[in-house]
């Protein structure tokens, strides 16, 4: 997959709104492989949605969204399937770990699945992010800012040509922040992908090739 592309795209509830001042909703917009973009929004306004959308969790949109030129709404299941096997990462606002289990056998859910990175690449990340000492502990143990570091490495485990991070640095520190983002820019640099990141303030210090207001 090359682009990504919003044409008059808008969240079904804002369709009686009048004030919609956006980089993003009811307008041409391409996100293309292999470069970084920064999506900045004020709280309520469609972030979290823009990510459901693109990653076909959710319909409840107006306009079109094309992966290249084929409209994600005609896409089977077994299409999705692939495209999130193979094409698109996401790392939730709400990381969707499971508490019950620990940190590396959250990792290993997916990287089982993909074979795609090595064990010791994992826990180089693991130590590179601070949390060595948590490969072992439940995530339901561990604190949100620990969480976010393990559900980022968890994103890593695949393949992808766009990786979205919504919010991803929200309750961490600015030094693992910036080992974050060195993480993120380092694998999707390796992969040629391209990085779609959104914030409502605190984002992650990166030469963004574009920033949009949503």
């Amino acid at each position: 997959m090359e682009t990504i592309t919003l044409t008059d795209t808008l969240p079904e509830v804002f369709a009686q709104r009048t004030d919609i001042n956006s980089d993003v909703w009811k307008k041409h917009v391409t996100f293309e492989k292999g470069k970084l973009y920064l999506v900045e929004a004020n709280s309520g306004t469609g972030k979290s949605s823009l990510c459901s959308y693109i990653f076909g969790y959710r319909h409840d949109y107006t306009g079109t969204i094309k992966f290249d030129d084929q409209d994600i709404r005609q896409f089977s299941v077994s299409q999705w399937v692939s495209l999130r096997q193979r094409s698109l990462a996401l790392l939730w606002q709400e990381l969707r770990l499971f508490p019950e289990l620990t940190a590396m056998e959250n990792v290993e859910i997916k990287n089982k699945i993909t074979g795609f990175q090595t064990r010791l690449q994992i826990l180089q990340w693991f130590e590179m992010l601070g949390i060595a000492d948590k490969v072992d502990a439940r995530i339901g143990r561990m604190s949100f800012g620990q969480q976010q570091r393990v559900a980022m490495i968890r994103t890593m485990c695949q393949p992808f040509d766009f990786v979205f991070v919504d919010e991803p640095i929200s309750h961490l520190d600015d030094n693992n922040s910036r080992i974050m983002g060195e993480i993120l820019t380092t694998e999707a640099k390796r992969q040629g992908a391209g990085v779609i990141l959104t914030s409502i303030g605190k984002h992650i210090e990166l030469n963004y090739d574009k920033t949009l207001k949503l």
